[in-house]
């Protein structure tokens, strides 16, 4: 049994499937195929049941994969250890940010983790909630931050901050918001042409929550997915948006917007950090996740 082996056989059933691991670790799939063979052939135990929907672990395998986590796990450490021994810690953290949080903090993060990990690398990816679960079970992800997260079985998951959600319209040239527009109820918002991320978008998921609360609905114009294309219309007077503040602040253009409050009642979505259950947290990655919630913390998070 060698290393290689076992993470490979780790992946394979985190993803319940050879396709899916072989994409995630860049190999091709017969010869990931023969890898975990060979573990099987060595160890003369059958570890994965095969069949048409997929792998799962057999009793041999689930053992396997408990003591695989742990293995990979001390490995992980003993790396960062001796990194620190040369100065500081080292390791690669993947970690998972909606769009409209990414735009606020992957530079200031990017530019505290360098300054302070400097053996170590960060990866980050945006994407949907949904998807960044996914990835976080499956191990491609280390750290995700998620909307109106609910506790789910294998994730730990703590609030990272709160973020009020505003009315985003195009401003009419040569108007400047001054004083500030008053706050719009949320039933009047409702009767307003929406530019809005498709099901199951967190943030739509709330609004139409609260909606429905007040005995109405929104009135879509448009389904988009993609914060930067979500205010392109926006500007272009397709319909209005319900964003974060922050979205309009990190844009390409936000004096081309008008940011109204909202409420009664007020707009508010909670954001969520979550790390996976299974595995332990690494040393590097208890440091990038203070990192993480310092940096939200100083921008307003």
């Amino acid at each position: 049994m060698d290393l290689k082996q076992l993470e490979y056989f780790v992946r394979v059933v985190e993803l319940g499937s050879f396709t899916r691991a072989a994409l995630a670790l860049d190999i091709a799939q017969p010869a990931l195929s023969r890898q975990v063979r060979t573990l099987e052939v060595e160890l003369r135990q059958n570890l994965l049941v095969r069949n048409g929907r997929g792998v799962t672990p057999t009793e041999a395998g689930a053992l396997l994969l408990e003591h695989g986590r742990g293995i990979l796990h001390q490995v992980q450490r003993a790396q960062e250890e001796l990194a620190r021994v040369r100065g500081g810690l080292a390791g690669r953290v993947a970690l998972g940010l909606p769009p409209t949080v990414a735009r606020a903090l992957a530079v200031p993060l990017t530019r505290r983790f360098r300054r302070e990990l400097p053996e170590a690398r960060l990866s980050i990816s945006e994407g949907l909630s949904i998807s960044m679960h996914e990835a976080l079970s499956a191990g491609r992800l280390d750290i995700a931050v998620l909307y109106e997260a609910k506790p789910i079985a294998g994730l730990d998951i703590s609030p990272l901050m709160t973020e009020e959600l505003m009315l985003v319209q195009a401003r009419p040239p040569g108007l400047a918001e001054d004083p500030p527009p008053p706050p719009i109820p949320l039933a009047e918002v409702a009767k307003l042409p929406l530019i809005i991320p498709s099901r199951p978008n967190a943030v739509r998921m709330h609004v139409e929550s609260e909606m429905a609360a007040l005995g109405c609905e929104p009135q879509i114009a448009l389904e988009i997915d993609g914060v930067p294309a979500i205010l392109d219309l926006v500007a272009d007077g397709a319909g209005c948006a319900i964003l974060a503040r922050r979205a309009v602040q990190t844009s390409i253009r936000p004096s081309a917007f008008s940011v109204r409050p909202i409420g009664p009642p007020r707009l508010k979505v909670q954001a969520h950090v979550a790390l996976s259950a299974q595995r332990p947290v690494t040393r590097t990655q208890a440091a990038a996740l203070e990192l993480l919630k310092a940096v939200a913390a100083e921008t307003g998070g």
